[in-house]
Parts: C-alpha cells; structure tokens; sequence
C-alpha cells in the first residue's frame, strides 16, 4: 500500500496567518511571535503595537495613562467559499476562547515584562480560493483589507476584528 498524499490545509493556513502578519506589520504592529504554542494550546499571531510619541502623549493628558503599548493575541481563520462556519466566525466557540485565554496566560508568565500592558484578542477572517486560470469575468466581493496570491491560490483578508471577544 502506498502512502497517502498529505494535505496541503496546513499551508493555507499558514499562507493566511503569512497575510496577516504582513498587514499587521504594514499598519504599525510589531510581530513577536508567531504560532505560540503551549499545553493549553496555540495562538496564531502575538503583536505588539507601540504608541507614537504624539499619540502617547495625547493619551497621558487625556487619561493620565503612562502606557503606550498594546498587545494584540490574534486568532486567524482561512476559509474557503462555501465553508460551514461562516468564515470562520463560527470556530470561535467558547471552548477556543478559553484555549486562547489560557495560552496567553502562558505567555504573559513566560514574559513578565508584558503582564501589565493591556491586552486584547482579535480574530482575523481570510478568505482563500483556488486561482482559476483565463477566467473571463467573475463575481463582486466584498474589497478585502489585503490579498496575497500564490500561483495557486488567492487570500484576502476580509475582516479584521480588535478585541472581538474579552477575559
């Protein structure tokens, strides 16, 4: 018997988690990791975004808070046409949610120095579809935020969504 053929779903996940850090980083984001994985489980992206002095200082006066720094657990969904989740959206159960929370404890107590910053989780939506070639016309979407396409697929990041859920 032969050995069956793997599956390329790990690298579409992967392409699509590629994608957002690309427009994290683009928008001011500083990646710090990627993938974190402990026993709870994983978090895709872990992003920590840095305040300028102009918009540090408008904070301090305007709420007397000395933090200029925002850390961002990020969730990232790649999805294809027709999937049953509605983009994603749906997998984020409870049950994630704690898995996230969890890992992000991990996290915060493997690097002290970012406990008190504050944080939030948000989910990123990207969608992924097969690159048909010579195709004449197409159908209208929704514009995403950022696409990147490989010679066989194409990724668009459809929806970004800051502290799309709480701890």
């Amino acid at each position: 018997m032969s050995n069956s053929v793997r599956s390329n779903y790990p690298d579409i996940g992967d392409l699509g988690e590629d994608l957002v850090a690309q427009w994290l980083h683009s928008t001011g984001w500083e990646i710090l990791h990627r993938r974190f994985y402990c026993r709870w489980g994983e978090i895709d992206i872990i992003a920590q975004y840095h305040q300028t002095d102009t918009q540090a200082a408008a904070n301090i006066l305007r709420m007397n808070r000395t933090e200029n720094l925002t850390l961002a657990f990020v969730e990232v969904k790649t999805r294809s046409a027709g999937n049953w989740d509605d983009g994603g959206r749906n997998a984020i159960t409870q049950g994630k949610k704690t898995k996230i929370w969890r890992t992000a404890e991990i996290f915060l107590a493997e690097y002290p120095e970012k406990a008190d910053y504050p944080c939030r989780f948000d989910v990123a939506i990207v969608s992924c579809q097969r690159r048909i070639k010579n195709l004449a016309g197409g159908t209208v979407t929704q514009e995403p935020i950022l696409s990147l396409s490989t010679d066989k697929y194409e990724f668009k990041l459809q929806e970004y969504i800051p502290a799309a859920f709480e701890y």
